[in-house]
C-alpha cells in the first residue's frame, strides 16, 4: 500500500494505494483537469457542483461501459452456442457422406 499526495481543484488529497502510482497520479490530473475547465467556463458553478457533475459523468461511462461488456460477453457466448452447432452439423453431414459413399460402393459391386 502507497500513500499519494494529490492536488485536485486546488485541494491536496492523501490517498493510500495499491495501484501504481502513475496510475493514479494521472486519474488525479484527469479529474483535475474536469473540475478545473467545468469550473472556469462557468462563474457559477462550485468545485463541489463540478466534482458531482464530474463524477456523474464517469458514473454514466462506468454504467455503459459495464453494459457493453455484458452485451458482449452475451454475443460471445451465442457465437460459441453457433459455432458448437456449425461443428456438429458438420459432423453429421460429415458420416452421412461416409454411409453414401458406402452404400454407392456396394451399389456399383454389385453390379
Amino acid at each position: 500500500m502507497e500513500k499519494l499526495r494529490l492536488m485536485i481543484a486546488g485541494d491536496e488529497y492523501i490517498i493510500s494505494t495499491d495501484d501504481a502510482p502513475d496510475y493514479v497520479e494521472a486519474l488525479a490530473a484527469e479529474l483535475d483537469e474536469k473540475i478545473s475547465k467545468l469550473v472556469h467556463e462557468n462563474a457559477r458553478i462550485s468545485v463541489t457542483q463540478a466534482a458531482i457533475v464530474t463524477a456523474l459523468e464517469y458514473a454514466d461511462l462506468a454504467r455503459k461501459s459495464a453494459d457493453t461488456g455484458d452485451h458482449l460477453r452475451s454475443q460471445i457466448q451465442e457465437y460459441l452456442e453457433d459455432a458448437a452447432r456449425a461443428r456438429t452439423d458438420a459432423e453429421i453431414s460429415k458420416r452421412e457422406a461416409e454411409r453414401l459413399a458406402k452404400e454407392l460402393a456396394a451399389l456399383k459391386s454389385g453390379r
